[in-house]
């Protein structure tokens, strides 16, 4: 049967050369291991539909739903510094734009769908694996609060893939606002096309920004928009202790939503300095160096923008330059904000941010846990007899009782009641995050045996991160010293 997906695709109305129009590949066995049920309702898709046969087909690149205008996207991009002028889709395709009950446009992408013209030598398929660690992790920021794009669907392909060795096939069904990354624009620029870099700003202009559409300085509102954003986006990151793990500038959207869960993970005890990714050997993307990864990202985004900012080089490279000097206040204000409601501080001080870095310190000499010590901070503040336990996640030091004789004189001159201070600090600091050995036991369950209980378990803790969820404990503990994951890796 027909399968009707309200399709109306305003990318694919660009010029040819914003991307290469293709199908795509079809795979074996295509077989529904997991749907987003309320993601597809908000969208206006009938969940229904898409778990028949024919539905199915669609999510594995087997059926063209009518409508579809199947397109792989060009960009280019900065990955560790390096710049490669081509990247593109490698082995995604766009399979078109829908406006869901919100009002909203979004993308509905393929990722796993086979060989495009930007693959490089890739195969353009993907392994169980990554599928599943992307849907688990997107979910669980979507849970967070943090703005990122989405899982709709995972399906197994029937085929193998080999890497390291031969691994079950899947696609996965991404949704985003838009896939437009600070690297698309890079492609144009890099090439000298600066009629399509203006295409792609109104394009985005009018997407996501339709605000500035009628500003004096339309281009340097948009450079201004992205800007904030990713400044508060970034902060998100810090406040819940995400490393993405791979910040490059094709994985920076326009948006400000986060995408591509890669080597990303949370971090467990408290250090700037940690690293997960196993291609980030310099620690680059660290934890504590995505803020200014970040600007540096948006300073490229900026290059590519020059000429739309002003006729001479020179005070486009000034303008510029102003608007990047706003991202460092624009994120040390959010992060401050969030880090001031984590301690369960409602008015702002003089004294606060030395008050947070002392705990931060105390954090990392202690190797107390990052997600376990917030969550403990709302039991203490509403009863000083729950100092205990938090005392013992800095036990190899000692470092909490003198942090929180200057925490409680601090909390004295705040008029909330105890109670209520903790409840809003249990708002905002989770018990349950993608702890990194939970995920990788429903992962190896899916790849080894085709047991998707463990992962199915995970996304319903997830789902609910701020609330107290009875009998599942071990979702929340750190992992103990033999469970600890010390290194994951890119799902290409």
């Amino acid at each position: 049967m027909p399968v009707q997906i309200p399709f109306d695709t305003t990318y694919a109305r660009l010029p040819d050369r914003f991307f290469h129009r293709m199908e795509p590949k079809p795979v074996a066995a295509p077989r529904l291991v997991k749907l987003n049920l309320p993601l597809a309702e908000g969208l206006g898709l009938d969940p229904e539909v898409l778990a028949s046969p024919e539905g199915v087909e669609i999510l594995a690149g087997n059926r063209i739903a009518e409508g579809s205008d199947f397109i792989a996207q060009a960009y280019a991009g900065h990955q560790f510094g390096h710049f490669n002028p081509q990247l593109g889709d490698g082995r995604a395709i766009l399979l078109g734009e829908v406006v869901g009950r919100d009002g909203q446009r979004r993308d509905i992408q393929l990722k796993g769908s086979g060989r495009t013209p930007f693959s490089r030598g890739g195969d353009g398929r993907a392994a169980i694996g990554p599928v599943l660690r992307e849907y688990i992790i997107s979910e669980a920021m979507f849970a967070l609060g943090i703005p990122t794009t989405r899982s709709l669907a995972a399906v197994l392909t029937g085929e193998q893939v080999f890497r390291e060795a031969a691994l079950p096939g899947a696609v996965l069904t991404r949704i985003a606002a838009s896939h437009i990354r600070v690297g698309t624009f890079q492609f144009f620029a890099a090439r000298g096309d600066e009629e399509a870099v203006r295409l792609l700003a109104d394009h985005v202009i009018a997407r996501h920004y339709p605000e500035v559409a009628g500003a004096d300085a339309p281009y340097l509102r948009l450079l201004e928009g992205v800007i904030a954003r990713q400044a508060a986006l970034v902060a998100q990151w810090m406040l819940v202790g995400f490393i993405h793990g791979v910040m490059n500038t094709d994985n920076t959207t326009i948006s400000g939503e986060t995408i591509d869960y890669g080597p990303c993970a949370f971090m467990d005890h408290y250090d700037p300095a940690t690293v997960f990714s196993s291609i980030d050997h310099a620690g680059r993307y660290a934890y504590g160096n995505q803020p200014r990864i970040m600007q540096w990202n948006l300073a490229r985004l900026a290059e590519a923008l020059l000429p739309l900012l002003a006729e001479d080089e020179q005070k486009a490279v000034e303008i510029a330059q102003e608007a990047l000097g706003g991202f460092v206040p624009l994120f040390q204000a959010a992060w401050l904000e969030g880090m001031r409601r984590k301690i369960g501080l409602a008015t702002a001080e003089d004294g606060d941010a030395a008050l947070i870095g002392g705990l931060l310190g105390a954090m990392q000499e202690a190797g107390a846990d990052f997600t376990l010590t917030f969550r403990l901070l709302a039991e203490a503040a509403a009863d000083p007899g729950a100092d205990a336990s938090l005392a013992a996640l800095f036990e190899k030091t000692g470092g909490y009782a003198p942090w929180a004789a200057q925490w409680r004189q601090r909390l004295e001159a705040e008029s909330l009641a105890p109670t209520a201070r903790a409840t809003a600090m249990r708002a905002v600091n989770p018990a349950f995050i993608p702890r990194n050995h939970q995920v990788e036991a429903a992962l190896a369950a899916a790849t080894e045996g085709e047991d998707f209980a463990p992962f199915e378990a995970l996304l319903a803790v997830l789902a609910r991160p701020f609330e107290d969820q009875p009998g599942q404990a071990r979702y929340a503990a750190p992992p103990e010293p033999e469970q600890r994951v010390l290194q994951t890796f890119c799902g290409t």
